[in-house]
């Protein structure tokens, strides 16, 4: 126990709590404490009955059975792999930048649910920061299963066609205007370590640094590649 607990704790803050909250929101469903009815997005009851807890609850919870168990255990694997990754290398020092990612994905993520119907948000947003990461190293090579190789940028594709394969039912490129500014309150709340780039509208500092001292020399590799599975 004092391995998971060494290892648990060694999860960067923001996708520590975001983990651990896609494990007990399900685990309280499957055990029957809440009934899971209360936890999926109706927009009815939403906005009409005011239960404003479904889009929060929606997004950590998911229907965890013999036909879904494979689907959730991989895309929580995503979760882990994908947010660390991020949390740590382009949003290294800025956990209210993260978070504030985090938020604006999720409100998108919402609205669209919302509109669309969509009763269960863990997978969408999960999605949304592995477009992130795979769009800030887009050009790096990874594996998927079955020894199958391609560049980065086209992984969000893959992991949409696999999640649909097994039963599975936002465009930021670099670059161009900060439109987005994380706010104030968050930095006070999530103090940055070090200098650097305020939103995420705008690759990191330490991104632009190395693309300067690069110029000219042709296509910056942005790092040592991954295997997806790799910790």
């Amino acid at each position: 126990m004092s391995d998971i607990g060494d290892w648990f704790r060694s999860i960067p803050a923001i996708t520590r709590y975001w983990f651990a909250a896609t494990v007990a929101v399900p685990l309280v469903g499957k055990l029957g404490l809440i009934s899971p009815a209360y936890f999926l997005l109706w927009p009815e009851a939403f906005l009409y009955r005011f239960q404003i807890w479904r889009p929060i609850t929606a997004t950590f919870y998911f229907p965890v059975g013999p036909g879904t168990g494979f689907l959730y255990l991989v895309n929580l694997y995503f979760l882990y792999q994908y947010s660390t990754r991020l949390e740590t290398a382009a949003f290294d020092g800025r956990p209210a930048d993260y978070l504030f990612m985090l938020l604006f994905n999720w409100i998108c993520i919402v609205i669209t649910g919302i509109a669309m119907d969509m009763q269960l948000l863990m997978i969408p947003l999960i999605m949304s920061v592995l477009y992130v990461w795979a769009q800030l190293n887009r050009d790096m090579i990874v594996s998927f299963w079955f020894g199958t190789r391609f560049k980065a940028c086209y992984l969000p594709w893959v992991i949409l066609g696999f999640n649909y394969i097994i039963g599975g039912s936002y465009p930021m490129d670099l670059g161009g205007r900060n439109f987005l500014s994380t706010p104030q309150f968050l930095y006070r709340w999530l103090p940055s370590r070090r200098g650097g780039v305020s939103g995420f509208g705008v690759p990191p500092a330490s991104m632009r640094r190395a693309a300067d001292q690069n110029a000219g020399g042709g296509r910056h590799n942005w790092g040592q590649g991954f295997r997806l599975g790799d910790q």
